[in-house]
């Protein structure tokens, strides 16, 4: 299972992916390739384009469908990643795949 670490290091925004103990930084450019939000990287606790391109990254690497990824990337901004507290926070995969599945149900 994949854990999301939203972090900073020397103030700059840092996305590491923990997959079983195993740590890699989440790169936007797969993200960047379906929807040019932030050049700058990835950013959170407000709803801004650093805070989109982090949620659609974050929705691609897990599922692995762009569509999908593009087509819910705004909610699921709005729902974690904009009111996420400015020095870090931790997205479980078990929470996002619950919510992924729940959104979609309601569509």
């Amino acid at each position: 299972m994949k854990t999301y670490i939203a972090t900073r290091i020397n103030h700059e925004p840092v996305v590491l992916v923990d997959e079983d103990g195993r740590a890699s930084r989440l790169d936007p450019g797969r993200s960047l390739r379906i929807n040019n939000h932030s050049p700058d990287g990835f950013e959170w606790g407000y709803g801004g384009s650093g805070p989109a391109q982090f949620a659609l990254a974050i929705l691609l690497d897990l599922t692995d469908d762009g569509d999908l990824a593009e087509s819910l990337h705004q909610e699921f901004k709005r729902r974690f990643v904009a009111t996420a507290p400015k020095e870090g926070f931790r997205l479980a995969e078990e929470a996002i795949r619950a919510w992924i599945s729940a959104t979609e149900q309601n569509r």
